[in-house]
C-alpha cells in the first residue's frame, strides 16, 4: 500500500510556508472562546453576520395593530393642527340637532359640544398617563429588576419584600388613598399609576434576568474574567431590555385602563378636561339620549388597548422563540 504523501511533497519545501492555513468555519469559530474575548474586548467577532432581522413573520394582524397604535398616537399629537373644532367650545349647530351629521361626525354631547374632538383630545390624557407611568415604572423597576436578578442574595430579598408589600396592597384602593393625598391632576395621576405599576414590572425583569444570567454564554464570559459591568452591559442588557419593553408595551394598556377607571369615578383629571373616562361616565349619566357620548370613547379606548396589547404580545412571543432558539 502506498503512504500518504509528505506535506513537502503536496507544497513543495519552499511552499510551505507561504501555505494558507485552514480556516475555521464562521458559524464554529463563533463559538468558540475568541468570539466571547472579542466581546469583552470592545471588538466586533471576525466574520459576524447582519443582525437577524427579527421582524419578518409576525403577520398581518400585528402590522394592523401597530398602525392602529400608531394612528391614535399622531392623533393625539397632532390634534390642535388638525381640522378638528375646540372641544370645549359649545356649538351653535348642535343647539339644533345632537345627531351625528356632516359637520359633528359623531353627534354633539348635552352640552353642545363636538363629540368627535373630545375623543381625539381626549386620547392625550390616557395616552400621556398610559405611557409615561410605564416608563417610570421600566426607568426603577428595571434596573433594580436586573440587579436583584444578578445578584441575588440579601439584597434580592430586600427588593422582593419590597415589591411585595406594595403587591399586597388592592390597586385601586392604593391608587385612591393616594390620589386622596396627592390630588388629581395628570402628573399625580401618572405617578400614582406608576407606583402601583413599578413593583410587577420589577418582578417581570427580575425573573427574566435570572433566566439569562444561566446561560452557557453568560457562564462562559464570566469564566473568561468577564466583568460584572461587562456582564450586564453586553450580555444581559441586550437580552433582557427587549423582553421588559415588550410587558411594558402591555402595562401601558392596563395603565389606560386603570386612568379609565379613575376618571370613571370622579378621581382623575376632572372636567373641563376631555379624558375617555371621564366621557364614558357623562355619557352613561345620559344615556340613551346620547348614546354617542358613551359608545364613541368606549369605542376608541377599546381599539387602542386591543391594538397595544397584541402588538405586545406578538413582540412577547416572537423574543421568546428567538431566546429558545
Amino acid at each position: 500500500m502506498r503512504e500518504p504523501p509528505e506535506v513537502n511533497e503536496l507544497y513543495g519545501a519552499g511552499d510551505l510556508e507561504s501555505a494558507a492555513p485552514f480556516e475555521m468555519p464562521v458559524a464554529t469559530a463563533s463559538l468558540g472562546p475568541s468570539y466571547l474575548e472579542a466581546e469583552m474586548a470592545g471588538q466586533p467577532p471576525a466574520g459576524a453576520g447582519p443582525a437577524t432581522q427579527w421582524y419578518r413573520g409576525l403577520g398581518w394582524g400585528f402590522w394592523l395593530a401597530a398602525a392602529v397604535v400608531l394612528g391614535w398616537v399622531l392623533l393625539a399629537l397632532l390634534a390642535n393642527v388638525l381640522p378638528f373644532q375646540n372641544p370645549d367650545a359649545l356649538q351653535t349647530s348642535c343647539f339644533l340637532s345632537s345627531s351625528p351629521s356632516a359637520a359633528h361626525l359623531l353627534g354633539c354631547d348635552s352640552v353642545g359640544r363636538d363629540i368627535l374632538s373630545r375623543v381625539v383630545f381626549g386620547s392625550r390624557v390616557s395616552l400621556v398617563v398610559g405611557f409615561s407611568s410605564i416608563a417610570i415604572s421600566l426607568a426603577v423597576g428595571g434596573p433594580l429588576g436586573v440587579l436583584a436578578g444578578y445578584f441575588r442574595g440579601a439584597f434580592d430579598q430586600v427588593l422582593s419584600v419590597i415589591a411585595n408589600v406594595f403587591l399586597s396592597f388592592p390597586s385601586l384602593v392604593l391608587a385612591l388613598v393616594v390620589v386622596a393625598y396627592l390630588g388629581n391632576s395628570e402628573l399625580d395621576i401618572t405617578l400614582i399609576i406608576a407606583l402601583v405599576a413599578w413593583p410587577i414590572l420589577f418582578r417581570v425583569v427580575r425573573a427574566t434576568t435570572i433566566e439569562y444570567v444561566q446561560r452557557d454564554y453568560v457562564l462562559a464570559a464570566r469564566a473568561l474574567g468577564a466583568t460584572t459591568s461587562q456582564l450586564l452591559r453586553r450580555y444581559l442588557l441586550p437580552d433582557v431590555f427587549p423582553s421588559a419593553i415588550t410587558y411594558g408595551l402591555v402595562g401601558v394598556a392596563l395603565a389606560i385602563v386603570a386612568e379609565g377607571g379613575l376618571s370613571f369615578l370622579g378621581q382623575s383629571v376632572g372636567p373641563p378636561v376631555p379624558t375617555w373616562g371621564n366621557m364614558i361616565a357623562a355619557g352613561t349619566e345620559t344615556m340613551p339620549s346620547y348614546l354617542s357620548l358613551l359608545l364613541s370613547p368606549a369605542i376608541a379606548m377599546f381599539s387602542f388597548i386591543l391594538a397595544i396589547n397584541h402588538v405586545g404580545d406578538r413582540l412577547r412571543q416572537r423574543l421568546d422563540l428567538r431566546s429558545a432558539l
